[in-house]
């Protein structure tokens, strides 16, 4: 491995990290050599503590219900407390909901808010609390093509992801001068659970497919390389950036 991407000796805090993008990602910086914290609803053994451990790295799951904010206001002292350190926070959790604009329902538009804006605010928070003073660590939140674009049927997830870009820039001007990067990841089309009900649909799936460059629908696998790159050394001058991974749909 090339050095500035090792990753041997750092603790990554991943959300969300127990299937799609985020097992991926947690499985790429344990291979790249960090431990990995898993912030979940529960403290129980879960499938990407198998996935870790079979690496060779430590994992430890905390408890983090993004439902409930001063179980997500302690997660982060949590893997403070336990691993002794944390060098990079990934804020991978997040949810969608799908209705036309005039029949959304307020309660789906609080529930979106909460867990893919909120949530990752909280967690930004108490992570720089803790690198700021220390002057060194990696924020990486998972924005979305809907940072830049509308979408169809989704206003409180495009709203969210328009917010998580912009406050990645936010907390980047903050940060950047003490050492702690802030980026966030952009993800296109990509072949998960989130995105069942448009690959489902044979006209919009299409309509879709025949706009990706790359000729296919994105793999959680595609993430690997950009969560290491943001969370090592490789990336130390790179702040407030958005990088789409999207097989250049942003491009076309």
């Amino acid at each position: 491995m090339v050095p500035s991407f090792d990753l041997k000796g750092k603790v990554a805090a991943v959300s969300g990290g127990s299937r799609g993008i985020g097992l991926a990602m947690a499985q790429a910086l344990a291979e790249a050599g960090a431990d990995i914290a898993s912030l979940q609803r529960d403290d129980r053994q879960s499938s990407v503590k198998d996935d870790i451990e079979r690496i060779g790295r430590r994992c430890e799951a905390i408890p983090c219900d993004l439902e409930k904010p001063d179980q997500v206001k302690a997660a982060i002292p949590e893997v403070v407390k336990r691993f002794g350190q944390l060098d990079i926070l990934v804020n991978n959790a997040g949810i969608q909901r799908r209705s036309p604009a005039i029949d959304f329902a307020e309660s789906h538009w609080d529930e979106v808010i909460q867990v893919n804006l909120r949530m990752v605010w909280l967690l930004c928070q108490q992570a720089g609390r803790f690198m700021v003073p220390r002057k060194h660590g990696k924020v990486i939140n998972l924005a979305s093509l809907l940072s830049f674009q509308g979408g169809l049927n989704v206003p409180a997830y495009a709203a969210s992801k328009g917010a998580v870009a912009q406050l990645t820039k936010a907390l980047s001007n903050e940060w950047a001068g003490q050492g702690v990067n802030v980026n966030a990841i952009a993800p296109g089309y990509i072949a998960t659970d989130m995105n069942t009900a448009l690959i489902d649909d044979p006209v919009r799936s299409r309509q879709i497919l025949e706009r990706i460059p790359a000729g296919r629908w994105g793999a959680p696998e595609d993430f690997k390389g950009a969560v290491v790159f943001l969370a090592s050394d490789a990336s130390n001058y790179v702040n407030g950036h958005v990088l789409t991974v999207d097989g250049g749909w942003m491009g076309r």
